[in-house]
């Protein structure tokens, strides 16, 4: 069976840019789209541990009759056969249930609210939600189509950190393009990071698709984030704070996302490591 990335589709231009996103993501990645276009404007997706009800808004019922039609046009031109996510089960007449047993989910920066009102550094509630319960990796797509043709990942050493990196190296290896990891390091001495890499046994599979890996021992990182490639995917490990605050990326992490523009891949902290 092939690997699965959902896609929720919103018919509007904004809406094209993430799909054309989508699309780019599943070719470089081999894997298939599952696109679903709501009807209504709730659904629920039920994990292990959480469910998680998605409000979307009206943005996302726009032009009902055109809807199937656009994103077919736009997955042909990929010469991808259409492949629409069709709700069977519904918890109530208006709430269907989406299962969550897909290897990828592309989200926008938000799911809830009018694009007029996301800002860059603004990652939605019900986004949050979903990294923290999905035990697969959700593509934060940039505000418009963005091709890449590099993997970054930002490293820490905490155990999330080395999560994201296993994350990097397999797409990096399904691709078949150069990784860079990125480390604000301070007065930590590059060794404590390597030996990390060593200790989780990725040392030798590192080296193998790794291009450079650069030390900020200097500045501030929302100044040092201008070295990091415009077109690159920069893949990242976000942790839970339990059921009382939704998810927090951490100080690192909030400085990334609301920094720069280009796509984000994040692993929470239920992602489970494949391969």
């Amino acid at each position: 069976m092939a690997q699965k990335l959902f896609h929720i589709f919103r018919n509007t231009p904004l809406g094209r840019e993430t799909l054309l996103q989508s699309i780019y993501f599943c070719r470089q990645m081999g894997v298939a789209p599952k696109v679903y276009i709501p009807e209504s404007t709730k659904f629920l997706m039920y994990f292990e541990n959480d469910v998680v009800q998605v409000d979307l808004d009206a943005s996302y019922l726009n032009d009902p009759d055109t809807a199937v039609l656009h994103a077919e046009e736009l997955l042909k031109e990929a010469r991808i056969e259409p492949d629409f996510f069709r709700p069977k089960n519904y918890t109530a007449s208006t709430l269907p249930d989406v299962p969550t047993n897909f290897e990828f989910m592309c989200c926008p920066r938000s799911v809830s609210d009018l694009s007029s009102k996301i800002g860059l550094g603004y990652i939605g509630p019900r986004v949050r939600r979903i990294i923290q319960a999905a035990r697969f990796p959700v593509l934060i797509t940039s505000p418009v189509f963005k091709p890449w043709n590099r993997i970054s990942v930002f490293f820490g050493g905490s155990a999330n950190a080395v999560n994201a990196l296993r994350l990097g190296i397999r797409i990096a290896k399904i691709t078949g393009m150069a990784l860079q990891v990125y480390t604000q390091a301070g007065k930590k001495k590059e060794e404590t990071y390597r030996a990390i890499v060593r200790e989780n046994g990725l040392e030798e599979t590192l080296n193998s698709v790794l291009d450079r890996w650069r030390f900020f021992h200097k500045g501030r990182l929302e100044n040092n984030l201008y070295e990091v490639p415009h077109d690159t995917l920069v893949v990242m490990g976000a942790y839970g704070h339990g059921v009382i605050r939704d998810i927090m990326f951490g100080s690192t992490m909030e400085k990334i996302q609301s920094t720069i523009s280009n796509n984000l891949l994040i692993a929470g902290p239920k992602y489970t490591v494949v391969g």
